[in-house]
């Protein structure tokens, strides 16, 4: 067999989301709102942190660097997404399919990190409030979020620099709305069963231990604030850390299913729905999810409405 890669320079046919038919300007529309108002939540929200200087601190940092990671998440596949709907070509160059699968990457790994640093930084200001200054200072908090973006990147280099030079010899036919690593394995000519064992030690390291540094975090938080005589003290110790709680469900639920298992336990129908989930859903919901449950955000949108 011929093994050598014939792809480059080629192009990849999207599958996509749904089945194309009659429906195309519906879902079109449906699509491009969901991204107008994703993007529009995420913009305002990291312009009320920038703006107000009650906000400036390590929480709402944080906070701001997910919404522009979501922000930047969702404009990298629902353009494409929206587009194929109305177009009779559903194509994606060879170049173009690489750099949207190193972004979405690096950016998934980032924000699985970022979130668990947040909930750290919410088990810092509950239950040590005196040395948050310390241990949640300005200095602490960008080096944590440089290391988590030029890891994940790193990571993500790696993952598709390795795919894109394995043979594609087989269809052409990605059954995806966008180019993603497990996406493209079953169009590689070559046992690829290595492979995917690092595609779960990756996922493992940096999803898993993510995940469980945010159970880790909120199980001590708990433990706290039961023990806190104050009922005011409680409410507002669960509503702070609400949000923040329900997003990082929302999105580890979904990519630890779709990361952490071997590839022949993939169905690509289900693997779409729960990409489209916290690729779309996700970065919609997010801002809305902060900033109503958060009276500091509202209370900002407040003076800067006057």
């Amino acid at each position: 067999m011929k093994t050598e890669n014939q792809s480059f320079g080629a192009e990849f046919i999207l599958l996509g989301l749904f089945q194309y038919g009659q429906m195309n300007t519906i879902l079109f529309v449906a699509i491009a709102v969901i991204f107008s108002v994703a993007l529009i939540g995420n913009i305002i929200l990291i312009h009320l942190i920038r703006l107000d200087t009650r906000l400036h601190t390590p929480t709402y940092f944080l906070l701001s660097q997910l919404s522009f990671i979501d922000m930047v998440y969702i404009s990298t596949t629902v353009p494409k997404l929206a587009a194929n709907f109305l177009s009779n070509s559903k194509t994606i160059t060879f170049l173009g399919c690489e750099i949207q699968t190193f972004v979405f990457s690096a950016l998934g790994a980032t924000e699985a990190l970022l979130l668990g640093f947040m909930s750290y930084d919410r088990y810092v200001a509950i239950c040590h409030p005196l040395h948050y200054p310390m241990l949640m200072n300005k200095t602490i908090c960008l080096s944590t979020v440089t290391c988590a973006w030029a890891s994940s990147s790193i990571n993500a280099l790696i993952h598709t620099l390795y795919v894109f030079q394995l043979p594609f010899c087989k269809s052409r036919l990605i059954n995806h709305f966008f180019c993603e690593v497990p996406s493209l394995l079953p169009l590689v000519c070559q046992d690829t069963s290595k492979y995917e064992y690092t595609i779960l030690l990756s996922g493992l390291i940096i999803l898993l231990l993510s995940f469980m540094g945010v159970l880790a975090s909120y199980t001590r938080v708990l433990i706290v604030v039961y023990q806190m005589s104050s009922g005011k003290g409680q409410t507002k110790a669960v509503s702070t850390c609400s949000s923040h709680l329900i997003v990082a469900s929302l999105f580890y639920g979904t990519t630890l299913s779709t990361y952490t298992r071997p590839h022949a336990l993939h169905d690509p129908e289900e693997d779409k729905v729960v990409v489209g989930f916290y690729s779309i859903i996700t970065p919609l919901l997010n801002p809305f999810i902060y900033s109503l449950r958060n009276k500091e955000v509202m209370g900002a949108m407040r003076r800067l409405l006057g």
